[in-house]
């Protein structure tokens, strides 16, 4: 009955469209000025929770992992807002997203990189509300994600999946990230060394792995033909595979800081930067893959951690950088009812929630690169 409660404030607060395309925002687009602002990621907020389904605590019209990354925006969205208006959606996506149709118990499935999505998930939630439930949902789940790690193939690594033999650099950035972060959340001196053991092991042989390329762009995996001898795939250097290192040498630093990881974190940064953006500045995929899902979300990825490494490190490139791209989402990929889609420099494609998520992350990444009086 607690649950169902839940579930009907949800439904009060948010409305019940999950089953309807969603309506326009209560903030229309000619009140809000062009300038990237707080009003603009509320825009896209309003937008997004109309996809939200507090039945299963998940997002209508995209994926279980995607959910985990749209979890995540809200929270920062929430953070840098100051708002306690989405305290009850973390609650009831905790609960419902664990039992409801299409869930996993513990948030745990076949896929490695899944499970690391969710665990840093409820590691933002955990830092917004500092409840203890948050974190031991992300420890258990990382607790699952070791029995991946393998050392007969590429010397060490985990699997991207627990039925097919591949080790890409997703999961294993994911590995790192949440390793490091509970290394830097756990109260007990035991658990924060086993944490922090994980993590400089990962950071070790990712390091040496590859799969960081000449040009210091992270390809997207191995090749593991020769399992003894593996090599970078040569596959395409997604943005996401960009930004989600960015936030794990953050996070490693933090617990035991080292300039090399900020060195290398800043050269993968720039890098991205300058090859994986348009003549305007504008952030885009070097494939054109962008139905499904999965790709969508990229995006939005690396303009979260590469706001991470501005928090930790400002830079005025990494600002200027996302002040750009929020402020073309606005002009140019927006629909009347502040729909964001994939082309961030335009046109507008279509709404879903995995685009609105990932274009919510880069509007949040440009009020955090705004200084302090202008937000």
């Amino acid at each position: 009955m607690r649950y169902l409660s839940i579930a009907l404030l949800l439904l009060f607060c948010l409305g019940d469209s999950a089953q309807a395309a969603p309506p326009t925002p209560a903030v229309k687009p000619s009140t809000i000025a062009a300038s990237p602002s707080l009003n603009h990621a509320q825009a896209a907020v309003d937008a997004l929770q109309q996809w939200y389904t507090p039945a299963n605590g998940l997002y209508w019209t995209t994926n279980w992992w995607n959910a985990a990354n749209a979890i995540t925006a809200l929270a920062n969205y929430s953070r840098v807002s100051k708002s306690t208006k989405y305290l009850p959606v973390f609650a009831n996506t905790l609960h419902a997203a664990q039992t409801g149709h299409g869930g996993f118990p513990g948030f745990i499935n076949d896929y490695y990189d899944d499970e690391g999505w969710w665990a840093l998930a409820w590691i933002d939630v955990y830092d917004l509300t500092g409840e203890a439930r948050y974190l031991q949902a992300a420890s258990g789940i990382f607790d699952d994600m070791q029995r991946g790690w393998d050392t007969a193939t590429c010397g060490g690594g985990v699997w991207w999946s627990k039925k097919t033999r591949e080790k890409n650099a997703i999961e294993n950035e994911l590995f790192l990230a949440v390793a490091a972060s509970l290394a830097n959340r756990v109260k007990s001196p035991e658990q924060r060394a086993q944490y922090l053991a994980w993590a400089q092991k990962e950071w070790e042989w990712f390091r040496d792995s590859g799969m960081i390329n000449s040009q210091h762009l992270v390809n997207d995996g191995l090749n593991a033909s020769d399992p003894a001898h593996c090599t970078n795939n040569g596959k395409n250097t997604w943005s996401y595979n960009q930004g989600v290192i960015l936030g794990a040498l953050v996070e490693l630093n933090r617990a035991a800081p080292n300039p090399a990881l900020r060195t290398t974190a800043a050269a993968i940064a720039l890098a991205a930067i300058e090859h994986l953006s348009d003549a305007n500045g504008v952030l885009r995929e070097t494939s054109s893959a962008h139905t499904g899902g999965d790709v969508p979300q990229f995006k939005g990825i690396f303009s979260r951690n590469l706001m991470l490494l501005d928090n930790a490190f400002p830079d005025r490139r990494y600002q200027d950088f996302a002040r750009t791209n929020a402020r073309s989402l606005w002009e140019k990929d927006r629909d009347a009812a502040n729909h964001f889609g994939f082309w961030w420099a335009g046109p507008f494609d279509l709404p879903d929630a995995a685009r609105q998520s990932s274009a919510l992350d880069a509007l949040i990444a440009a009020v955090a690169a705004q200084p302090k009086q202008q937000r």
